[in-house]
């Protein structure tokens, strides 16, 4: 076992947090005035973004000089996808300039949203780089230290375990990478002093020689925080804990007091990291860190939603979620969103997206402050017999069906099955168990009623198999969904389980991978 600091030492590293704590303060301030001045806020992020850009290619194009409000904003600038804007973006890899944001643009966040084989650059500007992801980054911390202000947490170390891709050269001027990684290219050398492991090895592109690297680093020093995407930081805990001998992680590392995850949905995950650090002083706060942009931190332990962030240098746009890819859909500022409904978020961004469709949805649970949950994906959802399954439901549901029946799911996803002779369907659930449930079929009878809880829409389809059949749950082999991902070259970082699909892609490469061990 490793031995950590004196006592004397730990009393000096605790003064030194203290102080460190004051630089926060004012910050700490800022956001909880947010409530009073989102509006504000957000017309000065547009006015802002428009007046930057107004000498660039597209605002030359968009006439942003002559736009004075959000209305003629809306009536100079049309909604844009990647593919509407690739072509410039290609532009500005090969060294042109003053396109989408006239500062020159070096760096490239890669991105493939899911697990698809099209990857997408998307621009980190200097000016989202600091106003935005290092920014978030700065308010993690405030909003941890308001919420715990006698936490030691500058004293240790912190383990960040990034992306799967480590920077690499798309020509001599631009780089891309995992935007983890490229965050991590770029950081503050001072911040090295409090991280883990060493940078070499945090950016090094291949996933399983990194994890045998990152524990070979990592598992003597005193960490007390983690950073990264639960799926992924569950895989280098059990090597930790293997590498160790340890059934808990609190063993190893005793001074662990946070986690700050993103990426993916906490729920599944939930009780396999309260089985494996069994602490009370252990704390979960979610952040919402996109290759377009950061987005919404969790700003209060018991509220497990998002408080958006208003004054990254993003303007905030929502599509209601049945308008989504309609000719003329009702687009409606951050001032005119409601509670309760399901948006596709458009953002406009300091890193030269202009009404960016990013495929995200979130939904509101409260207005001034704003706070929101990521409800899923616009292509990540079950609508095959008008249900309007979202993912968020059905993380929620496989949590409530673990919990009463005892068993641990460590990946899953679900796609329908068409019964066309008899007009009807199900939704079959492809899952990978930690650990089994002792009835499988009282699980899917409690995975079924908890969706029904969850979801007045799959409620209705359900009611005496109107249309919608009890689902089935299929079985994955032990690393069904690892292999699946390895095969793709997607292993670690951002890549994502597809969750919900509504045609059965996925689902059938999973299950011609299932017969094959």
């Amino acid at each position: 076992m490793p031995t950590f600091a004196s006592n004397s030492i730990k009393e000096s590293m605790n003064i030194f947090t203290k102080t460190v704590s004051l630089i926060f303060r004012k910050r700490q301030l800022e956001i909880e005035k947010f409530a009073q001045r989102i509006d504000t806020i957000q017309q000065e992020q547009l006015r802002t973004l428009l007046h930057t850009a107004r000498n660039t290619e597209w605002g030359q194009k968009y006439g942003f000089k002559e736009i004075r409000d959000y209305a003629g904003f809306c009536q100079r600038m049309p909604l844009q996808s990647y593919e509407d804007v690739k072509a410039d973006i290609h532009r500005m890899i090969n060294g042109e300039k003053n396109i989408l944001w006239p500062s020159e643009v070096n760096w490239y966040a890669k991105s493939s949203g899911t697990t698809n084989d099209k990857s997408k650059y998307l621009p980190v500007t200097p000016d989202i780089l600091k106003g935005c992801h290092y920014k978030g980054g700065f308010d993690c911390v405030a909003l941890y230290l308001r919420n715990n202000p006698s936490s030691p947490f500058f004293s240790r170390k912190g383990l960040i375990l990034g992306g799967s891709h480590s920077p690499s050269s798309l020509n001599n001027r631009a780089h891309c990478g995992d935007l983890s990684a490229v965050l991590l290219q770029n950081l503050n050398p001072l911040v090295n002093l409090v991280r883990v492991p060493k940078k070499e090895i945090i950016l090094m592109g291949e996933w399983e020689s990194k994890i045998k690297a990152i524990v070979e680093n990592t598992w003597n020093k005193d960490v007390n925080s983690l950073s990264g995407v639960p799926s992924w930081m569950l895989v280098l805990i059990k090597e930790i804990l293997k590498k160790t001998g340890k059934e808990y992680l609190t063993d190893v590392w005793p001074n662990l007091e946070v986690f700050f995850h993103g990426g993916i949905s906490f729920e599944p995950y939930r009780d396999q990291y309260k089985s494996l650090i069994p602490s009370d002083q252990m704390h979960y706060m979610e952040t919402y860190n996109a290759s377009e942009g950061f987005f919404g931190i969790q700003d209060d332990p018991a509220d497990q939603s998002l408080l958006l962030m208003p004054d990254y240098g993003i303007f905030y746009e929502f599509i209601p979620i049945n308008e989504v890819g309609s000719p003329h859909p009702t687009i409606l500022p951050l001032e005119a969103v409601e509670t309760d409904r399901n948006y596709a978020m458009v953002i406009t961004t300091s890193g030269g997206l202009w009404r960016y469709q990013i495929g995200d949805t979130v939904r509101f649970t409260s207005l001034f402050p704003h706070k929101f949950i990521i409800s899923g994906r616009t292509k990540h959802y079950i609508n095959a017999f008008g249900e309007e399954l979202m993912v968020d439901n059905a993380d929620k549901a496989i949590q409530i069906a673990s919990r009463q029946t005892g068993a641990k799911v460590k990946e899953y996803t679900a796609a329908p099955v068409f019964l066309l002779d008899k007009g009807k369907g199900y939704h079959e659930w492809f899952i990978e168990f930690e650990k089994m449930p002792a009835d499988l079929q009282s699980f899917t009878l409690r995975l079924d009623e908890a969706l029904k809880s969850l979801n007045s829409d799959y409620e209705a389809k359900r009611y005496k198999d109107i249309s919608l059949q009890l689902p089935q749950v299929t079985i994955a082999r032990f690393n069904a969904f690892y292999d699946w991902l390895k095969g793709k070259g997607k292993l670690g970082g951002q890549h994502k389980i597809p969750r919900l699909s509504n045609d059965r892609g996925h689902l059938e490469e999973l299950l011609a991978i299932n017969q094959h061990p």
